[in-house]
C-alpha cells in the first residue's frame, strides 16, 4: 500500500506499521522522524525543494538509512520518462530498495 509519506511517518511514529519507506517526502520533519518507532528507510532525490538533500542529512543523523538518488527531481519514482534509461534506472533502483527493505522488515 502507497500512503504519503507524511501519513507513514504518523503511523511508525505509533508502532502501527512495521516499517516505512520515505520516498521523496514531503511535510516531514526532523521532529517528526525522531519520533519514528520502527525502520525507516528515507530514499531522496538531489534535486527536491520539498526534502533537500540537507534535511534529509538530517534525517540520517537522526534515524539511520537515508539514500539520496543523483540527477532526479522530487517525484522521480512515479513521474519519470520511461524512455529516459537515466531517469527508469533510479526509478527501478529505488522500488527495488524498497521491496527488499520491506522484505528485511516486515514479518
Amino acid at each position: 500500500m502507497i500512503l504519503s509519506t507524511k501519513v507513514a511517518v504518523e503511523l511508525a511514529k505509533h508502532e502501527f506499521i512495521q516499517a516505512a519507506v520515505l520516498l521523496h517526502p514531503s511535510f516531514v520533519t526532523v521532529d517528526d522522524i525522531k519520533a519514528v518507532e520502527v525502520p525507516t528507510a528515507v530514499l531522496g532525490a538531489e534535486f527536491d525543494q520539498i526534502s533537500p538533500p540537507a534535511l534529509l542529512k538530517q534525517f540520517e543523523e537522526v534515524d539511520g538509512y537515508v539514500k539520496i538518488f543523483p540527477k532526479v527531481s522530487h517525484g522521480w519514482t512515479v513521474r519519470y520518462n520511461a524512455e529516459d534509461k537515466s531517469a527508469a534506472k533510479f526509478a527501478e533502483e529505488a522500488h527495488q530498495n524498497m521491496l527488499e527493505w520491506f522484505a528485511k522488515y516486515v514479518k
